[in-house]
């Protein structure tokens, strides 16, 4: 494994549902619009499941993502090859939680502060 062990945990209030903030982080065609600049392999399912493997990339950087654990209010995935480790979601009425811990030469709270406000941009932007 390169790079250092990095842990962070961030929660964050938005105004949205529970339903859209877990259909943000649930629906690849969704996740894909606000983790833009990102990109991720092609023939993902309409929702992620237990089980579903996928791959993205910033820049030349590639990250595997392996669903573990998924519910209404919350996933866990498993990652590989640019980070060694796990980023656990957690999301309720009004908020989202997100737990990153693994292996990296990336600077993983860097990423996962503006993840998590790219989020809360996106939720604003497309809440009716």
């Amino acid at each position: 494994m390169f790079g250092s062990f990095q842990q962070s945990s961030l929660r964050i209030e938005m105004e949205a549902p529970q339903l859209k903030i877990a259909e943000s982080l649930l629906c690849p065609g969704q996740f894909q619009q606000w983790l833009f600049p990102q990109t991720f392999s092609t023939g993902l399912p309409e929702r992620l499941t237990l089980g579903t493997t996928y791959t993205s990339w910033l820049g030349p950087i590639a990250v595997q993502h392996r669903v573990e654990r998924v519910s209404e209010q919350g996933m866990t995935l498993l990652l590989s090859q640019g980070i060694d480790g796990f980023h656990e979601w957690q999301w309720g009425e009004g908020w989202v939680q997100s737990s990153l811990e693994g292996f990296s030469l990336l600077p993983l709270n860097l990423g996962q502060t503006a993840s998590l406000l790219r989020l809360k941009q996106y939720l604003k932007m497309n809440s009716i």
